[in-house]
């Protein structure tokens, strides 16, 4: 009997940790972290270098920015169009599975659209409507030269 249960306990708790692991090295400790980081594809990685590198402000997206395909990316675009932000490198992960996989792998986010703003990662939509309600998407869009400073007067007008 006590080997049995020693057996369950062993057996319950072998599940449970693999259970916490998943593709996305979500649960997993920092240093094991790097392993699951480590299947994105080259190729992937490398679009994904050369797109961050080559735009000042690009969206991982599920569509276009002119046609986004889910709400979420759809918010994305809407804040920064209210911030005046014509240029935006939109890439459609719809389109390619190995970037919709690779984008997640590639910050650590287990969500889609993600935003890049002069090569640094800035978040997904929750974060940049939260930006934009503090006034720290402003400052930030300023700052990286990708608003003028008048930008200010016209983003308080589009709100209203």
């Amino acid at each position: 009997m006590f080997r049995s249960g020693l057996n369950n306990a062993v057996l319950r708790s072998v599940t449970q940790r693999s259970l916490l692991m998943s593709s996305r090295g979500a649960g997993l400790a920092p240093a094991h972290r790097y392993l699951a980081a480590r299947f994105i594809t080259d190729r992937a990685k490398a679009m994904i270098d050369d797109t961050i590198s080559q735009n000042d402000l690009v969206v991982f997206m599920k569509g276009t920015p002119d046609e986004p395909m889910c709400g979420f990316s759809r918010a994305v675009i809407q804040v920064l169009q209210m911030h005046g932000v014509d240029e935006i490198a939109g890439v459609n992960c719809l389109q390619d599975p190995e970037i919709r996989e690779g984008i997640k792998e590639y910050t650590d986010w287990p969500t889609i659209p993600q935003v890049y703003v002069k090569g640094e990662f800035i978040g997904g939509c929750d974060v940049m409507v939260q930006m934009h309600q503090s006034g720290e998407l402003h400052e930030l869009l300023v700052k990286e030269g990708i608003l003028k400073a008048d930008a200010e007067a016209e983003v308080t007008d589009k709100e209203q």
